[in-house]
């Protein structure tokens, strides 16, 4: 088991949360790494921008309002990824693989004694 960093964020393993959280972590690490154009940076930055934006692509339906400024956002986050220098990205994501710890598995066998303790 990995020894947990100083102000790392842990995440129980598999699922969306942590496909998030480590892609938001990326996008962090990314913006603040100098090997990134300093133009590529204001890619998810004008993402979310969007968001603040007064004036929706859709705004008919709230609903789909809504639904527009979170394909912004995701296509902005997922552009920017994918624009960056492939071995800068491959670098962050090995040091972030490394700062995760796995849960114990669920099939370890705990060997114990169990005895009742009365309150007399």
């Amino acid at each position: 088991m990995t020894e947990k960093k100083p102000g790392s964020i842990m995440v129980p393993s598999g699922g969306m949360l942590r496909e998030t959280l480590t892609r938001l972590k990326l996008i962090l690490r990314l913006m603040g790494d100098k090997r990134v154009n300093f133009l590529l940076k204001l890619l998810p930055v004008a993402s979310l921008g969007y968001l603040f934006w007064p004036v929706d692509l859709v705004s008919i339906i709230p609903a789909v309002s809504a639904l527009d400024d979170l394909a912004i956002v995701g296509l902005g986050a997922y552009l920017f990824v994918e624009l960056c220098p492939q071995d800068v990205v491959q670098e962050h994501m090995q040091e972030l693989a490394s700062n995760v710890s796995s849960a114990p598995s669920s099939d370890e066998v705990v060997d114990a004694d169990a005895r009742d303790i009365s309150d007399k």
